[in-house]
């Protein structure tokens, strides 16, 4: 039932980062996209706090270091796809963010020297190609964008990687408390040094980024963190992948993008990718039993 609790809380966590895309492409009408990082963590941050100030006193060295790895990654990761999106499309930028699912189970394999579980390694790579037919538009060309955007990609995996190493024996509220919080005083760091306002005066542009600080960081990180707890990193990867998918039904929602048979087909294949990894066809082996039998 855990497992299957995990696997729910994953599934909301990427419905409300697709639901994310619409927020962040309004935000970037009024917010720089180092604003919006160095907002959406500090609202996340001060929100934990509030709401979990009492668990804050079970803080421990342990739980403090990795809950700043974590915050390293996580900021890192949205840094470098930030930067890499100035020198790269859109398009290409969601695909190679997307490679982090197949890092992922090669992160196990050369740090604890796991076995990669082939379903597990067949459906990440199908989730990938789900993303690029979703997202990519042919163009051979490789450039320094799309090598900061898979710098992101290694990041966020290592930062699906350990959360799913930390969170076995750590509280997931306290390691999300301290991620949220480390990548917050990243992000304001850089605003400050970039000296650019913390502040802007517009209502849809504050609306936004509440909306990117309240739901696709304090409670996505949240869930996240704690629906790891009882999954494998690879599954964890894969499910968080539909992401893509779910950006492409709010965009098609809210902002009258129109349904084409690219995205039907980017999104059977992520389908067919949580399939794979997660049932690793078990089922048409009890069929074949069924009917020997």
């Amino acid at each position: 039932m855990r497992k299957y609790l995990g696997e729910t809380l994953l599934i909301i966590t990427a419905i409300i980062w697709g639901s994310g895309f619409v927020a962040n492409a309004i935000a970037l009408d009024h917010w720089t996209p180092y604003q919006i990082l160095a907002g959406r963590f500090l609202i996340g941050a001060v929100m934990l706090i509030a709401i979990f100030y009492r668990s804050i006193r079970n803080l421990n060295k342990k739980i403090i270091i990795q809950g700043v790895i974590l915050g390293i990654f996580l900021y890192a990761a949205f840094a470098l796809q930030t930067v890499g999106l100035q020198y790269t499309t859109p398009s290409k930028n969601a695909f190679l963010t997307a490679v982090n699912v197949v890092i992922v189970p090669f992160l196990a394999l050369v740090i604890y020297r796991r076995r990669i579980d082939f379903f597990e390694l067949g459906g990440a790579f199908l989730a990938m190609l789900g993303v690029g037919v979703l997202s990519l538009k042919i163009n051979s060309t490789i450039n320094i964008g799309d090598l900061l955007t898979l710098g992101c990609a290694v990041f966020f995996a290592l930062q699906i990687f350990y959360t799913a190493k930390y969170v076995k024996d750590s509280d997931p509220i306290l390691l999300t408390l301290v991620q949220i919080t480390v990548a917050a005083v990243i992000g304001v760091l850089v605003v400050v040094f970039k000296g650019d306002p913390l502040v802007v005066a517009e209502k849809k542009g504050i609306l936004s980024l509440v909306y990117l600080g309240v739901f696709s960081t304090t409670i996505a990180y949240l869930l996240q963190t704690v629906a790891q707890k009882w999954l494998s990193e690879t599954t964890a990867a894969i499910i968080l992948s539909t992401e893509s998918f779910w950006g492409m039904v709010f965009s098609v929602a809210l902002l009258a993008e129109v349904m084409t048979f690219k995205m039907i087909v980017g999104a059977a294949l992520i389908l067919c990718a949580i399939v794979v990894s997660e049932t690793k066809f078990s089922f048409l082996k009890k069929n074949k039993l069924e009917r020997i039998s």
